[in-house]
């Protein structure tokens, strides 16, 4: 059965990363639909709301008001920002940064930023934002209705799990979440909102790509080791290497919370069947 395709508004100024983009997304389940940035993005955003299901934006493509004016007219969408994993929020809390040379992850964000925001409702409940949206645009319904129940969050796309992709593709998906998750290692202690959101894009791309917990330790070992080794060489103490091991924590516990989450809240319970026994009753 072919995934159905989403139409996401591209905002990116840089003709290289919007090729690279569209390479990335090529015959998947989203459709970039670029906008000319120079005629106002919010206000074709307004005149075709109905023909967009989320936003990929370049970190700087757009000025600081633009977030606000699509928060005050309730047009807010799933969104993945391209930019630096600095711990700030832009958009809303159910964005999703991916740094620029990380797009191999490129589509399992895109997943990631529908189903946050379905589950979130990050739509605005204030009065004078809802009043400002046409009863006939309610995103989430919208994307619930195409997607089907609980969206891409529950039916992941198995051609696009780790073990299925061909060899090139796979060796170019673990490099980049080596590249993520060395990101959140630098960042765990030093900047925790940084690495917050460096843990999110790695579990994100771990969820939807299926990704195994022993690939998921064999990447933070092999890093440790090479941390432990570039100390070794500069004659500088490598004990405190093992306290990274709560940043593994974390990311497992992150794992195990989007797995929960992935459940059906209302699958039936069948009860277990006990076999009657045969024999005789005294």
């Amino acid at each position: 059965m072919p995934q159905p395709v989403l139409n996401i508004l591209s905002l990116i100024q840089t003709p290289a990363l919007a090729e690279a983009c569209g390479q990335w997304l090529r015959g998947g389940r989203y459709q970039l639909v670029p906008v000319d940035l120079a005629a106002g993005p919010l206000e074709q955003l307004e005149q075709r709301r109905e023909d967009f299901d989320g936003i990929l934006l370049e970190e700087g493509a757009v000025d600081g008001t633009f977030f606000g004016s699509l928060h005050d007219q309730g047009l807010e969408l799933p969104a993945v920002l391209i930019g630096p994993v600095d711990g700030e929020v832009k958009f809303h809390d159910a964005e999703v940064r991916l740094p620029p040379d990380q797009l191999e992850q490129l589509s399992y964000s895109l997943d990631a930023a529908v189903s946050r925001f379905l589950r979130s409702n990050t739509l605005p409940a204030g009065s004078e934002a809802k009043a400002a949206t046409p009863d006939g645009w309610k995103l989430p319904n919208r994307l619930n209705g195409r997607l089907g129940y609980l969206g891409v969050y529950y039916k992941r796309d198995p051609s696009r799990f780790l073990r299925n992709l061909e060899a090139e593709e796979r060796n170019e998906l673990l490099d980049s979440l080596r590249r993520t998750y060395r990101d959140l290692l630098i960042s765990y202690f030093k900047n925790p909102a940084a690495a917050n959101q460096a843990i999110e894009s790695f579990v994100n791309t771990a969820f939807f790509a299926d990704l195994p917990i022993t690939k998921m330790v064999e990447i933070h070992v092999n890093l440790i080791e090479e941390f432990r080794k570039m100390l070794m060489l500069k004659g500088q103490k490598n004990d405190f290497l093992q306290d990274y091991r709560l940043a593994l924590l974390d990311v497992m516990a992150h794992l195990c919370e989007m797995y929960r989450r992935s459940i059906p809240p209302d699958l039936p319970i069948v009860p277990a069947v006990v076999a009657e026994s045969t024999s005789p009753s005294a």
